[in-house]
């Protein structure tokens, strides 16, 4: 049974972190109806291998991309390449502020808030659905962009909120290139993890009752596994302007969960 927890955590991993459609805000959703605390208890050895699996899952599909960036920033024609890497790194300091200085207010919208959820669902659909209709232009990303993409990703900390869904939105919004802006969407939020798995194991504080290793490898194979695929397939949706589907979704499940956690 352990074993089988071990796999759908690691393939909801893989799915909702690429995905519009709000990991966090499912997560509350299952502990709403299940009434149940636990899932937030999880072991945070689980939670970093998760995350390492799923931004392993980004660097194996854009490591052409990556390589070439690296190649670039070493290198005396490599000027574009460099204001890239400023750009994703002026896109992760909002996040990295409400993180930082603002943790445990955020917390407070963690805990059985499911009609709030609800509700950042529903602004989720939307922002899919208006970039979706946004003529497409082959703007660049420039200082500007970075920032207001990296607000974006600071609101998406909210429960019900996709990351990828308001970054990628956001940056359509812009009139970003629609390939552009998903390979800044999963670029940026590397550095963001990988921060994060760092502040975590920093602070010691893991539960005391440790996975197995069995456990942890079937977790971290299902999210990297489901990763690259979900991640290959929203690039494939977010260039084909397929994004609406995500938005319906979003609007029937933010509307059952108000209707639900109103008369509950």
């Amino acid at each position: 049974m352990e074993l089988l927890e071990a796999l759908i955590l690691g393939v909801v991993q893989g799915l909702t972190e690429f995905l519009p459609v709000s990991s966090s805000g499912h997560l509350e959703i299952v502990k709403f109806i299940m009434n149940d605390d636990s899932l937030a208890e999880q072991s945070m050895l689980t939670t970093v291998f998760l995350h390492f699996a799923t931004a392993l899952a980004t660097v194996v599909v854009f490591r052409k991309d990556i390589l070439h960036i690296i190649k670039s920033v070493f290198s005396s024609s490599g000027n574009s390449e460099r204001s890239f890497v400023i750009y994703i790194i002026l896109s992760m300091i909002p996040a990295a502020i409400i993180g930082v200085f603002f943790d445990e207010i955020i917390e407070t919208f963690f805990h059985k808030q499911i009609v709030f959820v609800g509700a950042m669902l529903l602004i989720t659909g939307i922002l899919l659905l208006v970039s979706e209709r946004i003529r497409s232009q082959k703007k660049e990303i420039g200082t500007k962009e970075s920032i207001i993409i990296g607000l974006a990703q600071a609101v998406a900390i909210l429960p019900g909120v996709s990351r990828s869904g308001a970054t990628i939105a956001t940056a359509l919004i812009l009139g970003v290139d629609k390939a552009k802006a998903a390979r800044f969407s999963f670029l940026m939020v590397i550095p963001l993890i990988l921060g994060k798995m760092s502040k975590d194991l920093l602070s010691g504080d893991f539960t005391q009752n440790m996975p197995s290793s069995l456990y942890l490898t079937i977790g971290f194979a299902a999210a990297f596994l489901t990763g690259i695929a979900a991640c290959t397939w929203m690039i494939k949706i977010v260039k084909r302007s397929r994004l609406s589907y995500f938005a319906y979704y979003c609007f029937v499940v933010g509307f059952l969960v108000i209707a639900f956690g109103s008369f509950s």
